[in-house]
């Protein structure tokens, strides 16, 4: 029987064999392989669908989550719109229902434009641009074949993916080491066209081929140093955009996984689709020798499966077993992990030609013990906004009001950077700026109004749509800072108007409510807030002439729709059933709620509260704390419970109104687990985000990846906690069913946790922290429960297992 391989998730498909520059530093046309000579200028159609075939049938075999594809060439805009188009429709098609497509392209950029920039907008097809720093250092390599610089085109194309537009699909700039180049002039012309992330590559070299270095005399590592000069730059600006390199040495250091293959110990999950459909290993190793990446397979021939076990690609997911004995003993293999394996080649000397250490040992070593020096040792998260004893307190699943509110800071934080963000992103309009004007005002006078209104759960919503760029996303942005505005404003209570957008003829106020003015849709609303006093405060909005006057207690408009708000003992919880972007939790949300209805919210909210404070005393300070908004979806079917907490919402839940008040107390508690939790993973790292298993929970039939299971076994603490509170206050045969139902969580739960633990993929940080979960719920695990009731409760557990296997 045929070994399993491991699976292949990245793939370079080329595109085009040749290439509009004559960059002298390019391993595919300038090092040793030639092999392009004798390759098809232009991948075929029918190559396109065969290979998105390949590509699909793999992962379907693998249970792949998601699939890398980056078109490359030569240069790829060379094959064409039509061509690319092709090669995105072929692969989305194949792949849909089985993985998610992260398609990207690498190009030198100079012959980006508007038009390509729509294709890839609406294939969400993310562009990475090729430029060595400023013009100085770029026309040192990147010139025309009759020597003409391409600076300015390149930028040209970065412009346009910097625009509003198009600012979603930049990927970043990849920019090849030289040591003539200064290394702060390089990265400080880099960090000034703000891209989302910097790639510096050493450049191809071997033992046979070293790299250029200076002369005798100067420092023995002058590629480490040149980076470390990079790394005390970056750090310096306060890290304004990812570095690959720099933090793939940070993240090994951690413990976590490199984010190339240059480093770390990884398994290399990458093959080569060429133009003609051979299969080929890494395209750095055309920097070897002539044929060095090929293999002999065709994508016509030989399934994915089979280049997966080729003797080349095993040997590059051996880890520590794959390196040569001093790599074996290096106190930095496991950043360094030898190093890109290519430049390991020697042709001559070597037990094995690729059996030896980085032609850059030296500089890998400098840098990474370079970096590790610099970094502050005494915690894993230098900026993390919580201490040993509040992270202590979530980790255990609970987290008191001191906790939560720093988690509530940092959101607010988050917020307000997503804004900014907004702003110098979008398009401006008169009454945008006159709107951004007055909150700057305010934020400088009462700045407590402006927090107040950028806390609320659903501006992050409306930041990331707006940051996706599309036509629409320039209104959106001005229309939605001047609600902000008004919103803060009026909160204020300082005189002045803002002139405010309408939006499909509602005004929104955020954390106050909505104006219906569906006959005035077209109009703008200019906004005046009023200084009062006592029960008399409120505001007069004029649109077309017509004066609405709103918060009045003697005079209410009925076309203002006021967000309902709860003064419970302890808690203060509003109801947002009128903002238009609370439909942020997956499920559909119930329209504006009668005067009745939202009563009814009412009582049964003061009844879980006080069932939270009486049964489930340690979740409540954190609830208080940082859960402010409630919102009503629909109900579900009879019998089903509906709940959900968005990831970026914090503070808000959505909720379907049970029938029973204790079981919408256990709804609050266990989606505010997820606020929490989502909000610790905003500040640290508990995991490597480049892990793409799934993994199986005990509750749910489908594989979920390594944060969903985090998430749904920190929210069952909570359902375990509340099936035992439940047990404790009740009688009879609704103890008992308590009693089952306590048994099978905490056990499942249990289990739950032990497969985190198990992962490998956790961050010493994380293991720490799942870790003090696995402890709370195994003080769960001591409690007696009667032999009748852990016998059902198995029985469940099996009887779920058997239903979930039988429909694989």
């Amino acid at each position: 029987m045929d070994p399993s391989p491991h699976p292949l998730s990245q793939f370079v498909l080329k595109m085009h064999s040749r290439c509009d520059l004559a960059c002298d530093h390019c391993y595919v046309f300038e090092h040793a392989d030639q092999s392009w000579r004798g390759r098809p200028t232009v991948i075929s159609d029918e190559l396109l669908d065969l290979t998105a075939r390949r590509i699909a049938d793999h992962a379907r075999t693998h249970r792949l989550d998601t699939v890398h594809v980056v078109l490359h060439g030569g240069e790829p805009l060379l094959a064409g719109r039509t061509r690319l188009r092709r090669a995105a429709q072929s692969l989305s098609t194949a792949l849909s229902g089985i993985s998610a497509l992260d398609l990207r392209i690498h190009t030198n950029g100079v012959t980006l434009d508007e038009k390509f920039c729509e294709l890839f907008a609406e294939y969400d097809i993310k562009v990475g641009i090729s430029l060595d720093g400023d013009r100085a250092a770029n026309d040192l390599h990147r010139r025309y074949r009759d020597g003409r610089s391409s600076h300015t085109r390149v930028l040209h194309a970065i412009d346009l993916l910097r625009g509003p537009r198009y600012r979603h699909l930049f990927a970043g700039l990849l920019c090849t080491v030289d040591l003539r180049n200064d290394p702060v002039t390089v990265y400080d012309a880099l960090a000034e066209l703000a891209p989302p992330r910097i790639d510096f590559l050493l450049p191809h070299a071997t033992w046979d081929e070293p790299p250029p270095r200076p002369d005798t005399g100067t420092s023995a590592t002058p590629y480490g140093d040149w980076l470390l000069r990079v790394h005390d730059r970056w750090s310096a600006a306060g890290r304004p955009m990812g570095v690959r390199v720099l933090d793939s040495v940070l993240r090994t250091l951690r413990g976590a996984s490199s984010l190339t293959e240059s480093l770390g110990l990884a398994p290399v999950e990458l093959a080569v689709i060429e133009t003609d459909g051979a299969l080929e290993q890494a395209d750095s190793l055309k920097t070897a020798y002539d044929g060095a990446p090929g293999t002999g397979l065709h994508v016509a021939v030989n399934s994915l499966d089979e280049m997966a076990l080729h003797p080349g690609i095993t040997a590059r997911q051996q880890g520590l077993d794959g390196l040569c004995e001093t790599c074996r003993n290096c106190p930095v293999v496991r950043s360094c992990g030898g190093g890109l394996y290519a430049h390991r080649y020697r042709s001559e000397g070597g037990s094995g030609t690729f059996m030896n250490p980085s032609v850059y040992c030296a500089d890998l070593k400098q840098l990474i013990t370079g970096i590790r020096d610099r970094e502050p040792s005494r915690t894993p998260m230098p900026h993390l906004p919580l201490d040993d004893t509040h992270l202590a307190e979530i980790a255990a699943g609970f987290g008191g009001a001191d906790a939560v509110d720093r988690l509530a800071r940092h959101e607010l934080t988050v917020n307000r950077e997503l804004l900014a963000a907004v702003w110098h992103e979008s398009p401006h309009d008169d009454t945008g700026t006159a709107a951004w004007e007055t909150l700057a005002v305010l934020d400088a006078e009462a700045p407590e109004s402006v927090d107040a209104v950028l806390a609320h759960p659903y501006l992050r919503p409306w930041a990331q749509r707006v940051l996706r760029g599309d036509g629409e996303a320039g209104p959106i942005a001005m229309r939605g800072v001047a609600e902000l505005a008004a919103a803060a404003l009026l909160r204020s209570g300082r005189a002045g108007s803002v002139t405010v957008p309408t939006g499909s003829g509602v005004l929104r106020l955020p954390t106050l409510g909505s104006l219906v003015v569906a006959d005035a849709a077209s109009a703008s609303a200019s906004v005046s807030a009023q200084v009062t006093s006592g029960t008399d405060e409120g505001f007069i909005v004029r649109i077309a002439g017509r004066e609405h006057t709103v918060g009045r207690k003697s005079s209410v408009d009925p076309a203002w729709w006021g967000r309902h708000r709860f003064e419970l003992p302890g808690w203060a919880v509003a109801l947002e059933d009128t903002d238009p972007w609370r439909d942020a939790h997956g499920y559909p949300v119930r329209a504006r709620l009668t005067a009745a209805a939202a009563e009814r919210w009412h009582q049964d909210l003061a009844a879980a509260w006080e069932w939270i404070r009486r049964e489930l005393p340690a979740y409540a300070p954190g609830i208080a704390a940082g859960l402010s908004v409630v919102t009503p979806l629909r109900d579900a079917a009879a019998g089903a419970d509906i709940s959900s907490a968005a990831r970026d919402a914090f503070g808000a839940v959505g909720i379907a109104r049970p029938g029973a008040p204790h079981t919408l107390a256990c709804l609050l508690v266990h989606e505010f687990q997820h606020v929490k939790l989502g909000a610790v993973l905003d500040v640290a790292d508990l995991y490597d985000p480049t892990c793409e298993r799934l993994f199986y929970a005990p509750w749910r039939p489908d594989p979920r990846p390594l944060e969903g299971l985090l998430q749904g076994t920190y929210a069952h603490i909570a359902v375990v906690d509340y099936w035992r509170a439940r047990l404790r206050s009740t009688h009879g045969a609704a103890a008992h069913d308590a009693e089952i139902r306590f048994a099978r969580w905490r056990e499942q739960t249990a289990e739950a946790v032990d497969t985190l633990i198990g992962s490998g993929a956790l961050t010493a940080l994380g293991e720490r922290f799942v870790t003090a979960m696995g402890e709370t719920v195994a003080t769960r695990l001591t409690e007696p429960v009667s032999a009748d009731a852990l016998i059902s409760a198995r029985r469940t557990a099996a009887d779920h297992k058997v239903r979930t296997t039988a429909g694989d």
